[in-house]
């Protein structure tokens, strides 16, 4: 692969480009979260604003009510600032000053928030309604003395009762005027529906106070009530205004039975304004409200000026410049190793290069893992060379001997007698042994080894395998036994196992000398089978004890291949016993023998 990166496939490209996408989008975002937070933290700070100037205007507008004068209202304008934390200031209608929580001297707002006057108001009400007209709380003469308020009271509990009887539960109230009214219980007005024994005439009957007030209404409102061609003499007809359950208070209309709305609504004009000029002795004269901030600072709002988009820009920008700065040294520090690594791939095999291991992350990890990688390569190349070297010297050696055997009879030096040919056919079955052991570990390496497993008995197989060696053993005056516990049987290959048997009794007689014994051994453990080859030999030194199965390997170099064997018996046991599922181990104690333990899963008759 070529040493040459495209520009915009670099890692470090990409993790810049990345880390800066990250960032526009973060500033992105983060000026969109604080413009909307700022936005709707500004509304809400704009409601309850609004919703403090509607508190004020209506304490203001029922102090009005309720006294002739401003005398005495500085205590509730500076209660009022305290509270809403603004400045509030009353002047009269050419700004002569009232009351003013500010210093002495601090100069007014441009324009007054609202004029305060209870005879006139569209603004008190409760929160989110409206009420035109008189604020309910200008009595003036229509106050109930407390005779007459105790005998309302009277005949409000006494209908009161007279509902509940019905079925109709109702609460009492009480009007500024002193007036006692009777509402459901979700603050709505009287119903309509009343039983026939509740309806007194008593209750909505005027008082004598009331009476006097209302004369006195009609004597004020009898020329415009003339001027709209009405009868000023018409008796006016009481109630209640049930607008809301907090600002109820008297209503008055002319008993007028067939007139029209148009004329309907003069006659009420009339009264209203006949009612004003009734109660105008009873309130504090108009006057002009102003409001502030607290100090009569302005309040401070959300304003993306020039300046302000330029902080904006320049911050996005700062913390760009910083995202991509910090990326950029965290970037060349990943980069670095695996540049490093790169280069090391990069070097001849025979080299073999390693790379220093910096750092303890993944990379760091990554560069050990490939140091492992080239020591295991180096490893195995050493591996293969000293096998090819070992295969050619076991195939040099029994094929220099029949080539020097046949050239000699060629030459006529030796005659073709039988000593001679059965020379030539051992060195013959010496060739066919390596090769047949090659092509074993040659499938084994390929997993290609085939087996026919079947139902065996061990004791069986060991009695197959002894009879097998009988004839060496005698030969090399060794004793050769076998020892079953009980009767374990195997799922194997017979074939397979005979072979793998033969490899390590072959290697046990070749080791153990006149005099000594050979043992196969059967037995069950923890559901397994332990096949053991148990010799009284000369046993394996402990430093050579973990190489008794690679290939090729001989504790004794200078044993002769003809009496040391290929070097490669206990590796082909090894993989036949892999391929049947199962283990081999080898212990020994030199001067004392040796023992290889086959573990393999066991079986049961079929």
């Amino acid at each position: 692969m070529s040493g040459w990166i495209p520009l915009r496939k670099r890692l470090l490209v990409r993790l810049l480009i990345a880390s800066g996408l990250i960032a526009v989008c973060s500033v992105a975002a983060t000026a969109w979260l604080a413009v909307e937070t700022t936005t709707r933290a500004l509304r809400e700070e704009q409601g309850q604003v609004l919703a403090d100037d509607m508190d004020v205007l209506a304490r203001l507008s029922g102090y009005a009510a309720t006294h002739a004068d401003w005398r005495g209202v500085g205590t509730t304008v500076r209660e009022l600032s305290a509270r809403t934390g603004r400045r509030i200031a009353l002047t009269t209608a050419d700004r002569t000053p009232l009351a003013d929580s500010a210093p002495r001297g601090t100069a007014l707002p441009v324009s007054a928030a609202a004029t305060v006057d209870p005879l006139r108001t569209d603004t008190f009400s409760e929160r989110g309604a409206q009420l035109s007209g008189t604020d309910p709380r200008v009595v003036g003469p229509y106050r109930l003395t407390a005779v007459e308020r105790t005998k309302v009271d009277a005949l409000a509990e006494a209908r009161q009762r007279c509902f509940a009887r019905h079925g109709i539960d109702l609460s009492l109230t009480h009007a500024p005027s002193g007036r006692a009214v009777l509402t459901e219980t979700d603050g709505t007005a009287e119903p309509g529906y009343v039983p026939d024994e509740c309806a007194d005439g008593l209750f909505n009957t005027p008082t004598p106070t009331e009476e006097k007030a209302l004369t006195a209404l009609q004597k004020d409102a009898r020329g415009c009530l003339t001027r709209v061609g009405l009868d000023p003499r018409t008796p006016l007809f009481f109630g209640m205004d049930d607008t809301s359950p907090a600002s109820r208070g008297p209503s008055y209309a002319p008993a007028f039975v067939k007139v029209g709305d148009r004329t309907k609504r003069a006659a009420q004009a009339c009264l209203d304004t006949a009612r004003r000029v009734q109660l105008d002795p009873y309130v504090a004269p108009a006057a002009q409200l102003f409001l502030g901030g607290g100090g009569d600072t302005p309040a401070v709002r959300f304003d993306m000026s020039t300046g302000n988009k330029a902080k904006v820009v320049g911050t996005a920008g700062l913390v760009f410049a910083v995202t991509v700065a910090v990326t950029a040294v965290v970037a060349t520090r990943l980069v670095r190793p695996l540049r490093a690594l790169t280069e090391a791939a990069q070097q001849p095999p025979e080299r073999h290069v390693r790379v220093p291991v910096t750092t303890r992350d993944e990379t760091g990890i990554l560069a050990a893992a490939f140091n492992e990688l080239t020591e295991r390569r180096e490893r195995l190349e050493a591996q293969r060379k000293a096998m090819v070297s070992d295969i050619a010297h076991e195939l040099r050696s029994p094929l220099t001997n029949i080539r020097g055997w046949l050239e000699v009879t060629r030459d006529g030096v030796v005659d073709p007698d039988p000593a001679l040919l059965a020379a030539l056919h051992d060195e013959a079955l010496v060739l066919q042994r390596v090769i047949d052991d090659l092509r074993d570990l040659a499938d084994a390496d390929a997993d290609a080894l085939r087996l026919h497993p079947e139902a065996l008995r061990c004791d069986e197989l060991l009695d197959q395998v002894a009879a097998a060696h009988r004839v060496a053993a005698d030969a090399a005056g060794v004793r050769l036994r076998t020892s079953v516990d009980g009767i374990p049987w195997l799922d194997a290959d017979v074939v397979r196992m005979r072979q793998a048997l033969g490899n390590l009794v072959s290697n046990a007689l070749r080791h153990t000398p006149a005099g000594g014994t050979v043992t196969l051994a059967a037995r069950r453990a923890d559901g397994d089978v332990l096949l053991e080859v148990t010799d009284t030999g000369t046993g394996i030194e402990a430093d050579d004890l973990p190489h008794v199965f690679d290939r090729f390997w001989r504790a004794e170099k200078s044993r002769s291949r003809r009496t040391g064997g290929s070097g490669l018996g206990l590796p082909i046991v090894r993989h036949l016993v892999a391929a049947h599922g199962g283990s081999v181990e080898a212990a020994s104690e030199p001067g004392a023998g040796s023992v290889f333990t086959l573990r393999l899963p066991g079986g049961s008759p079929r």
